[in-house]
């Protein structure tokens, strides 16, 4: 890659300049500036080795801005530069916030295609978007306050916009710019550090960020998080406890640890569960608040209600006996008291989850697995657990406890659907009564129509069928299409997306 000289006699980008408004040599200086940071910026994420002129120009950029050097060097953490730093901390929150005047994501062609590619492939794509994102996030007319026309003319970046376009190149750098090679557990904390930077930078929390979906940043964020995981040592890191103690618990390192737990033993196999559970808890709170904030049922009128005084009905119970209203004493006398129903709809229902175990479905997996332990835990509701790939596995012994469960599927191999199916119908008992999860990609190749023949048949028996393609933290799972389609002619189609779609469903159903 060769050096891009900046030109010093450049008009700044956007167009030509307005009629009567000359460019001041401030301007002239100001977008070259900013220009050289973000050649330095494409140059480092598609070629590690540093470019000396960009490398030095860059230097003297950040100097003269009174900024630190290490907001060039990617091996520094953002954490640690904001330690040593703690007024660049306000800076970054919020750098990268769309202005609400001017949404980005009205902008023609910013929809971004779905992050499917190489990590590489994907931050270019994502780099590129959340540079628009910066330079659309200043006034719309272009005036930030320094060389701006009057008549809301070309934008003339001032020194606040190369400052800007510093911190920018930092965080884009940091987390974009993984590299290749081995990576170790110091190394993927400081990343998901950085990462948490980043979504603080756009306005949002890391959680919110993944939670986006489709072929947004989340899922760009997930894939690099995915491939670091899967360069680092992940058995030697284990089996140090110092080392493991600095890793995260995250989906990507979940779904490794669930593919590796068999050739892990000793101290290593003991890490490798307690980061199991500590994911498992952390996500079972969150569902677990989103259950309980979810409608509960109607109430039962059939059911008396308690004479208790919580439960009394005082306006009821008042206008009930206006006829024992005395004048002459001005008092109201009760001769029967009337209280509230508060008793609701409890009917016994059953929940029969069927999950694929293929690796495709790891999120999915995770999430409703907890899911299911959640529900269990519910009066009245009789929770059935079954994992599946070429066999089927009864797992309703250790539904209430979702790590046994996970510690108990084997990630990846093929599968068969009818076998699921086969042990899943003798426990349905009452088909009206009862609520059928089936969580899978539907790539089940020749024995596609056996495993749709089982579902018409289960579905027109009255039992709620509820097929499950993606209910994750992020991304888009790849659905078979022959499926996708069959079931929106059955009236149940696929459900993908949040979590939050699928609880509303069983709550619904279930209470």
């Amino acid at each position: 890659m060769s050096d891009p000289t900046p030109t010093t006699g450049a008009v700044p980008p956007g167009g030509t300049v307005p009629p009567g408004d000359a460019v001041t040599p401030g301007d002239l200086a100001a977008a070259n500036r900013r220009q050289v940071l973000y050649w330095r910026l494409l140059g480092r994420l598609f070629d590690p080795d540093e470019q000396p002129t960009l490398e030095s120009a860059s230097v003297a950029v950040v100097d003269d801005l009174g900024l630190p050097a290490a907001l060039l060097d990617p091996t520094v953490s953002v954490d640690t530069v904001v330690q040593r730093f703690p007024a660049l901390a306000d800076e970054l929150r919020g750098l990268l916030a769309p202005d609400p005047a001017y949404p980005t994501d009205d902008r023609p062609g910013d929809d971004p295609a779905p992050a499917t590619g190489a990590p590489r492939a994907a931050a270019a794509e994502a780099t590129a978007d959340v540079t628009q994102t910066a330079e659309a996030t200043t006034d719309p007319t272009g005036a930030t306050g320094e060389g701006d026309t009057a008549d809301g003319g070309d934008h003339r970046p001032g020194e606040a916009e190369v400052r800007r376009a510093a911190l920018v190149s930092k965080l884009l750098l940091n987390v974009f710019g993984t590299g290749s090679g081995p990576v170790s557990a110091g190394q993927l904390a400081g990343w998901q550090a950085d990462a948490g930077w980043f979504a603080r930078a756009l306005g949002t929390t890391p959680e919110e960020l993944r939670r986006q979906g489709g072929g947004g940043l989340g899922a760009t964020l997930t894939a690099l998080e995915g491939d670091l995981v899967r360069r680092m040592h992940l058995r030697e890191v284990l089996a140090d406890p110092k080392l493991a103690a600095q890793l995260t618990p995250s989906m990507s390192l979940i779904e490794q640890l669930l593919r590796d737990k068999s050739n892990l033993s000793g101290v290593a196999l003991a890490n490798a569960k307690s980061l199991i559970r500590r994911y498992v808890d952390e996500v079972a709170e969150v569902l677990r608040t989103q259950v309980e904030q979810t409608s509960v049922g109607t109430i039962d009128r059939s059911v008396p209600p308690k004479r208790v005084y919580r439960n009394l009905d005082l306006d009821r119970t008042i206008w009930q006996n206006l006829t024992n209203w005395s004048p002459e004493d001005e008092r109201l006398y009760v001769d029967r008291l009337y209280y509230r129903q508060t008793a609701r709809k409890t009917t016994p229902s059953r929940l029969i989850v069927v999950v694929d175990q293929s690796g495709s479905m790891v999120d999915s997996m995770v999430n409703c697995t907890i899911l299911a332990s959640i529900f269990a835990g519910l009066p009245k509701v009789d929770v059935h657990l079954i994992a599946y790939d070429t066999r089927a596995l009864d797992l309703t012994p250790w539904v209430h406890d979702p790590f046994e469960v996970l510690l108990r599927t084997k990630l990846g191999g093929g599968n068969d659907g009818p076998v699921a199916m086969a042990m899943a119908r003798p426990k349905i008992v009452e088909p009206r009564n009862t609520v059928l999860v089936w969580i899978s990609d539907f790539y089940e190749f020749d024995r596609s129509q056996p495993l749709f023949d089982g579902i018409e048949a289960v579905h027109r028996s009255g039992v709620r069928f509820i097929p499950v393609g993606s209910v994750s933290s992020s991304g888009q799972q790849s659905v078979n299409p022959w499926f996708r389609q069959r079931l929106k002619d059955l009236g149940t189609p696929v459900l993908s997306g949040h979590i939050r779609k699928l609880v509303f469903e069983l709550k619904s159903f279930l209470t």
